[in-house]
């Protein structure tokens, strides 16, 4: 057993069960293992070795996080790049972590590997996430195709992970995230400000040492008249100057925050809101207006 800083990379296949429905296990499986072998070449190409697969996701680890960071790249590119086969396109997404590790028989261990874990679940296809941890790790080029997204609350850490996000291909529709400057005004002012929460014409205000639950049944302090929301659905509650929103339903709970282009999906998990945005409860938020979705705002107390 030994302790050393690496760079510790999950590739995860989205969407598999589907996958695994409509060609059936064995052929399915074929199908990822095709993917993996290719993407296998990619992570020794950047240094890196494959430590285990787990279902439908590779862990691998790097000597440092820019090998790391280009190996994610190149993963995305080949993967989106690849010939479909069997009438099914692969997808995956991709986290990366970098920091001390516990490496013992090929394998690795640790917070750096628990966080990485979580961070992948909640990324979208054909997305690479990090922290911002990792990205102060990473060379002065490479830091600049990186944008800081919004705090993540990671179960078993009591301090936020802030979440970044690696622009790895240009996207003219790409907006601008959530500025560092926006956060840090958020948090200055966090201990002072209420949640507003908008639904059905209605507005509900959160206060900062509050707890409120949204759902279909009406006893919830937000009912929200949907067929896709549960009914308990989500709570959201007031923690350490933020607003932390915990999915506790059959569909899962969509948190898109104000000039992101990615939206968070939650299953049995939570995750810091940011300044403004919309909850999609049981379904995207990109039917904004529609009986699932309520908006929300952070607002500074009135003197």
């Amino acid at each position: 057993m030994a302790s050393e800083q690496l760079a510790v990379l999950f590739a995860d296949v989205c969407d598999s069960t589907t996958i695994y429905e409509a060609l059936g296990d064995e052929r399915a499986l074929a199908l990822v293992n095709r993917l993996f072998a290719v993407l296998t070449d990619k992570v020794n190409a950047q240094g890196g070795k494959v430590v285990k697969t787990l279902g439908d996701a590779m862990v691998c680890q790097f000597p440092d996080a820019d090998a790391a960071f280009r190996a994610a790249c190149d993963l995305q590119s080949t993967a989106i790049g690849a010939d479909p086969a069997e009438d099914a396109k692969l997808a995956i997404k991709i986290a990366f972590n970098w920091g001390p590790v516990v490496t013992e028989q090929g394998d690795v261990f640790g917070d750096i590997v628990n966080v990485c874990a979580r961070l992948v679940v909640l990324g979208n296809p054909h997305q690479i996430v990090t922290t911002q941890q990792t990205v102060e790790a990473l060379s002065p080029a490479l830091r600049e195709s990186c944008r800081e997204m919004f705090p993540v609350q990671v179960r078993g850490r009591i301090e936020p992970v802030h979440l970044c996000e690696v622009v790895w291909r240009e996207d003219p529709d790409r907006t601008e995230a959530f500025s560092r400057s926006g956060l840090m005004r958020l948090k200055a002012h966090a201990r002072e400000a209420i949640l507003k929460l908008s639904y059905g014409g209605d507005t509900f205000v959160v206060e900062p040492a509050a707890s409120v639950k949204l759902g279909r049944d009406k006893e919830n302090d937000v009912v929200v008249n949907s067929g896709l929301a549960s009914r308990l659905h989500a709570r959201i509650y007031g923690k350490g100057g933020n607003f932390v929103i915990v999915d506790q339903s059959s569909n899962g709970t969509f948190v898109m925050i104000d000039g992101n282009t990615n939206e968070v999906q939650l299953r049995r998990q939570e995750a810091v809101l940011g300044e403004r945005g919309y909850i999609g409860l049981g379904g995207p938020t990109s039917g904004k207006g529609t009986d699932h979705v309520l908006r929300y705002r952070l607002e500074g107390r009135k003197r």
